[in-house]
């Protein structure tokens, strides 16, 4: 959404439940990864996008970036939730530059918020297959006192916000990295957050659809306290498959299920509303990512209700990765948590995104 001048760039996810940070450095066109770390952040410092404890968050941080010894202080982050207003508009054919100048009287249209209250950007998709005459474009609106107040964050850190990016727009990039999809075939991503969902659709390496829900992995951990009056480490043992003394695992395993139905039926009503709108374009594979992402009642829930594959994204896939200096399995195992993070640390400063 805006951009600096500096190009070695580290990207940081402030997610609802841990913030995940990662350096990648470019060489001869493949990926390395430099640095990666994660830290949790305290209950309800995040809630429904909005930094509720700020101390907490830059201390949170603070710490990881003096951790991981990253050099640079210039960093790449994204935000969503209801704060963040992506359309996709029709305009016709016309340039950059002139969509500049009109974008505002444009906006004031489809965005719900009083239009000085939010930073403006846009995105130029390509001309409307229908209708040469003219194009598709993604309007983004974000509230400035909301990002205002992530900005805070890292500059209470000492450290440089050079790129502002959207939580759905930086899964792309990580998807994009590291997976060849054909031309004409119509893929969906589902980014599952503990907070809430970003759902998009790509077709041709271009997205065409994209939509957040507003709730995401808390629901699970939710019904699992409400259910059994547990605390909240108990509920995510719990949902993690740990034993919890006085609890029959069949009993937990009923409300995953019944949680995740819930979750597997937002995500279809998102991608109905796709289907309904697009004109022949059927979603054919579906992939996932996010903490919850890992759980086999997500995948199992949304094959048995779309009728398409549904498969888990490795941000790390075709990132080169130094076996000296980092454990293969384990970034295997927290790869679902990262593809955020990772699609922010490929961002570069007047890049094919800003």
């Amino acid at each position: 959404m805006f951009s600096g001048s500096k190009k070695d760039l580290v990207g940081i996810d402030i997610g609802s439940r841990a913030v995940k940070v990662v350096r990648l450095r470019e060489v001869k066109g493949l990926w390395h990864l430099q640095a990666i770390g994660m830290a949790s952040l305290p209950q309800e410092a995040i809630v429904d996008n909005a930094i509720m404890d700020s101390s907490a968050v830059i201390d949170v941080v603070k710490s990881l970036h003096t951790n991981l010894r990253i050099g640079t202080k210039n960093v790449v982050t994204s935000i969503s939730g209801h704060s963040v207003i992506i359309r996709k508009i029709q305009m016709p054919i016309m340039t950059e530059e002139e969509l500049e100048n009109s974008i505002v009287f444009e906006a004031e249209q489809y965005i719900p918020f009083d239009i000085t209250e939010v930073f403006l950007d846009f995105h130029i998709i390509g001309s409307d297959v229908n209708d040469p005459t003219m194009m598709n474009v993604f309007l983004v609106a974000a509230k400035k006192d909301f990002v205002n107040d992530h900005i805070a964050i890292f500059r209470e850190c000492g450290l440089t916000p050079m790129v502002m990016d959207i939580d759905s727009l930086a899964v792309q990039n990580a998807f994009e990295l590291n997976y060849a999809v054909d031309e004409n075939v119509v893929i969906g991503l589902v980014n599952m957050g503990a907070g809430g969902m970003n759902v998009s659709v790509l077709k041709d390496g271009a997205s065409i659809f994209t939509r957040d829900i507003q709730i995401g992995g808390n629901i699970l951990n939710e019904e699992i306290q409400k259910q059994f009056g547990l605390g909240s480490a108990d509920a995510e043992r719990a949902k993690l498959g740990q034993e919890i003394p006085g609890i029959e695992q069949q009993a937990i395993e009923e409300v995953l299920l019944s949680a995740t139905e819930m979750l597997a039926q937002e995500v279809q009503r998102s991608l109905d509303f796709f289907t309904a709108t697009a004109a022949d374009d059927k979603i054919q594979h579906l992939y996932i990512t996010g903490g919850i992402a890992q759980l086999p009642q997500i995948r199992h829930a949304l094959e048995n209700r779309l009728g398409i594959d549904v498969e888990i994204i490795d941000p790390f896939r075709q990132i080169v990765v130094n076996e000296k200096d980092f454990e293969i399995e384990y970034l295997k195992s927290i790869g679902p948590m990262f593809a955020v993070a990772v699609g922010l640390a490929m961002r570069r400063v007047g890049d094919k995104n800003d």
